[in-house]
C-alpha cells in the first residue's frame, strides 16, 4: 500500500528532471550558438540566443547582458537596452555598451546616469571617454573638463583627449593648460601649430589688467584653433565680467557667425559701446564683407583707418572692399599704401600680388616683383610660396608654376590651396591626367573644407 502511495510522487519527480534536463539542454544549446553567431560577427543572431539561453538558463543573469551587448554591436540599441534594463550589468563592456546604446538613441541624461554609475564602479576610462563626449555634445564643457581629467589620468596615452583637456583647462584655468597642452603636442606633433598659438594666447592673457579683456584674449586663441563653440564661451564669460567691453561683444558676433547663429545683434551693440574701436569696426567690415555688402565694409574700413592711419591692416581692408566693389585703381592705391607703411612685413607684399594675379593688374610691373620680395621676407613660409606659384600661373610661367606649388604641397600636404593652384598649373599645361589625380585628392580629403568643393567644381568643368 505504501509503494503504491509513493508511485505518483516518483513518477512526477522523474518529470521535472526530464522536463529540466530538457531545458538545461536546449539553454546550452542555445549559449553555444550564441557564443558561435558572435565570433563570426553575427551580432543579431547571438542576440537573439543569447536571449535563449537567458530564459532556459534563469539564473544566468550575465545572459542578458551578453544579449545586450551583441544587440548594441548590431546596431539595434533600443533592443540593447531593453536587455540591459533586464538585470544589473555585471561587467565594464556592458556599462560602456549601455551607455553607448542611451546615446545612440539621444536619451542623453540617461546615457550621463549610466555612463557616470558604471565609471563609479570601474574607473573606466573608456566610460569616461564616453561621458566626456556626451557633455561635449550638450556643450556641457565643465562636466567635459571634469571627464576628461579622469580620462587622461587612466589613459595618459590618449592624444585627442589630452588636447582637448588643454583646451577646456585653457578656458577655465589657463595656468594649469600649459603642461597638458605640450603633453598634447609630444602625444601628436600635428596639433603643435594650435598648441603655440593656445600657449601664446595664456601668456598674453595673463598680462592683461582686466579680466574681461583676459577672457577676450582667450577666446581669440579659440577663434585661431577653430573651436567657435569654446570661444563663444569665453566671450560670454568675458561679458558677464564686464557687460561694457565693446571687443568682447564684437567677438561674440564674429563667434555667432562662426556658428551660424547671426552675430549682427551683437556687432550692432559693440558699436552702440565704442564708436571708436578699431578692432569693432574691423569685425564689422568682416561680416558686411560675408553679406557681399562691400560699400558698408568699405565704410568700416575708412573709419578705422581714420582712427589708426598707420596701421597697414586697414589699408589692406579697403583694398579688399574696394576690390570687392570693382574699383581696382583704388584698391591697387590701398593695397600698395599698406605695403608702404610696413615694407618689412610680407603679408602685404603678397596681398598686393595676389590682387594684382586675382584681377590681371599689372601683373608684371607690380605683382611679380611683390611677391618675389615677399619670399625674400619669409623664405620658407608655404603660404608666400603658393602665393609665388599662383602668380607664375597667372603670369603664364606654366613650368615655374608646377615646380614651386610641386614643392609646396610636397612639405605641407595638408595645405589644399596650394593643391588646387597646382591641378590649375597641370591643367593650363594640358596635363588632364595630373590634375585630375590633385583635384580628387583634395575633394576626398575630409580635412580640405571649402577646398573640396572647390575642387569638385574644376572636376565639373575639366572633367564632366
Amino acid at each position: 500500500m505504501l509503494r503504491r502511495n509513493l508511485t505518483p510522487w516518483f513518477i512526477g519527480g522523474i518529470l521535472i528532471l526530464s522536463a529540466a534536463g530538457t531545458m538545461l539542454i536546449s539553454g546550452y544549446a542555445s549559449l553555444d550558438q550564441a557564443q558561435a553567431a558572435k565570433e563570426r560577427g553575427e551580432f543579431q543572431t547571438a542576440a537573439e540566443r543569447f536571449e535563449n539561453a537567458a530564459t532556459y538558463l534563469f539564473w544566468r543573469k550575465d545572459l542578458f547582458e551578453q544579449a545586450g551587448i551583441s544587440a548594441a554591436l548590431a546596431g539595434d540599441f533600443p533592443s540593447a537596452i531593453e536587455y540591459f534594463e533586464r538585470i544589473p550589468l555585471s561587467t565594464e563592456e556592458g556599462w560602456m555598451w549601455f551607455c553607448t546604446a542611451r546615446i545612440h538613441q539621444e536619451q542623453f541624461d540617461a546615457a550621463v546616469t549610466v555612463c557616470s554609475e558604471g565609471a563609479s564602479r570601474y574607473d573606466s576610462a573608456a566610460l569616461y571617454r564616453l561621458l566626456a563626449h556626451i557633455h561635449r555634445t550638450r556643450k556641457n564643457w565643465s562636466g567635459e573638463l571634469s571627464a576628461l581629467a579622469h580620462q587622461t589620468r587612466l589613459d595618459p596615452g590618449d592624444a585627442y583627449a589630452a588636447y582637448r583637456f588643454g583646451l577646456l583647462l585653457t578656458l577655465y584655468t589657463p595656468g594649469d593648460a600649459l603642461a597638458e597642452l605640450t603633453r598634447a603636442s609630444q602625444l601628436n606633433p600635428e596639433v603643435d601649430s594650435a598648441v603655440q598659438t593656445l600657449r601664446a594666447a595664456v601668456a598674453v592673457s595673463a598680462q592683461q589688467t582686466e579680466p574681461s579683456m583676459q577672457k577676450v584674449v582667450i577666446g581669440q586663441a579659440f577663434g585661431l584653433v577653430q573651436d567657435w563653440e569654446l570661444a563663444q564661451t569665453a566671450f560670454e564669460a568675458a561679458i558677464e565680467l564686464d557687460e561694457g567691453n565693446a571687443e568682447a561683444w564684437a567677438w561674440l558676433g564674429e563667434a555667432k557667425q562662426q556658428t551660424v547663429q547671426g552675430g549682427r545683434v551683437e556687432l550692432d551693440h559693440a558699436l552702440s559701446l565704442n564708436r571708436e574701436s578699431t578692432n569693432v569696426r574691423a569685425l564689422r567690415a568682416l561680416y558686411w564683407s560675408r553679406q557681399g555688402r562691400y560699400e558698408q565694409m568699405l565704410a568700416e574700413y575708412l573709419i578705422a583707418a581714420g582712427i589708426e592711419p598707420e596701421n597697414p591692416r586697414w589699408r589692406a581692408g579697403i583694398g579688399d572692399a574696394y576690390a570687392g566693389i570693382g574699383d581696382l585703381v583704388s584698391a591697387l592705391a590701398a593695397y600698395q599704401k599698406a605695403v608702404e607703411l610696413a615694407p618689412g612685413f610680407p603679408d602685404y607684399w603678397r596681398l598686393l600680388a595676389i590682387f594684382c594675379a586675382d584681377n590681371n593688374v599689372q601683373l608684371e610691373e607690380i605683382g611679380l616683383p611683390a611677391v618675389e620680395q615677399a619670399v625674400l621676407l619669409a623664405p620658407g613660409d608655404i603660404v608666400t610660396l603658393d602665393a609665388l606659384g599662383y602668380v607664375y600661373l597667372s603670369s603664364g610661367r606654366y613650368a615655374s608654376a608646377v615646380e614651386t606649388l610641386r614643392s609646396v604641397t610636397q612639405s605641407a600636404p595638408g595645405y589644399f590651396p596650394a593643391h588646387i593652384h597646382l591641378a590649375m598649373a597641370y591643367l593650363a599645361q594640358g596635363d588632364q591626367a595630373a590634375a585630375y589625380n590633385i583635384l580628387t585628392f583634395v575633394r576626398d580629403s575630409e580635412s580640405a573644407g571649402a577646398y573640396a568643393d572647390s575642387a569638385q567644381e574644376l572636376l565639373d568643368k575639366y572633367f564632366p
